[in-house]
């Protein structure tokens, strides 16, 4: 099979596409074939080595896929060859990661892809929707009629979270940094879309809140949390879901208003809450209340480059590799 390895930890040339030996699922496990893998931002921070769970060289990137079962090992019920699913991780975690022709998967790990969706599409569900589902239900508790402010909105995980949102009932007001971007938040279902870089956006979602949201979701905390205590609501939920360096507040603005700062990890779900989690997004893909965003397909074999992609400003959806 092929896969990207990383033998040394650096800037996205690090990444080479390889040939090694193809996988055989043990018991419990199946192997995938995999047609398509999503590239996260979370890709770029372990391959630098700077990440909290930095994994042991070498290694291959990735734990989001989509493709076909194609080999079932002993004790492993209710799945067929020839099964279309989505990944959620491998059996053999950070070492052999989803960037690959074939991964080895344990039964949890696989997630029934539905028709409707498209290869590509199902490797755009798991980080990014475990990771707004999370956020908004778990650590924010969001509740129907409350109103969302997604501070990056047109990215996979802000696109997700809008999609999530409205599906259960909330007012959903997100930015983008571009008009393409705002185009794609509003067709998810925001309400409103506001461009990050208008000097008076904050100034327009008080017009728009009339006291300021009740959640608001944070993808760049370094920037913009202390933005977001001024203009989050009374007794307000910030969830920060991206950071990318260290950050000063005023927390007085927290204390006038009994705001709550939470951080997110997806890496601290648990097993079962994983479960529940995908069983309540599977039902969503199936009947159509969400639908993931794809902007590029990218090959394999130019890992590099999407690595460099995935991190520029004005992000527009899903980026994947096609194997």
């Amino acid at each position: 099979m092929h896969a990207i390895v990383a033998r040394e930890f650096g800037g996205p040339e690090v990444l080479t596409l390889e040939q090694l030996p193809d996988p055989k699922p043990g018991p419990g496990q199946v192997r995938v074939r995999v047609h398509a893998v999503g590239v996260n931002p979370y890709d770029t921070y372990m391959r630098s080595g700077g990440y909290a769970q930095s994994p042991t060289l070498p290694y291959t990137p990735g734990a989001d896929a989509a493709g076909v079962v194609d080999m079932v090992g002993d004790r492993v019920s209710r799945v067929d060859i020839g099964d279309r699913v989505y990944i959620g991780g491998t059996a053999s975690g950070r070492a052999q990661g989803a960037y690959a022709s074939m991964v080895i998967c344990t039964r949890r790990q696989i997630h029934p892809l539905p028709v409707r969706l498209t290869f590509s599409q199902g490797a755009g569900i798991n980080v990014p929707y475990v990771t707004a589902w999370r956020a908004l239900f778990h650590r924010a508790q969001a509740d129907k009629g409350e109103t969302l402010f997604i501070h990056g909105a047109s990215g996979a995980v802000g696109l997700a979270a809008t999609q999530l949102a409205r599906a259960e009932g909330l007012r959903v007001i997100g930015t983008a940094g571009s008009d393409e971007g705002a185009a794609i938040v509003k067709a998810q279902g925001a309400a409103h879309v506001l461009n990050h870089h208008a000097p008076d956006y904050l100034e327009q979602l008080g017009t728009l809140t009339n006291g300021g949201p009740d959640i608001i979701i944070e993808m760049l905390a370094n920037q913009n949390l202390d933005h977001d205590l001024g203009v989050l609501g009374k007794r307000g939920r910030i969830v920060i879901v991206g950071n990318r360096g260290r950050t000063e507040i005023d927390a007085r603005k927290a204390m006038s208003k009994d705001a709550s700062i939470m951080g997110m990890s997806l890496w601290n779900i648990s097993e079962d809450d994983l479960v529940r989690i995908h069983e309540s997004l599977g039902r969503g893909f199936a009947d159509g209340a969400l639908t993931p965003v794809v902007s590029q397909e990218v090959p394999l074999a130019e890992a590099a480059r999407a690595h460099a992609l995935v991190l520029e400003p004005g992000a527009k959806g899903k980026i994947v590799l096609i194997p």
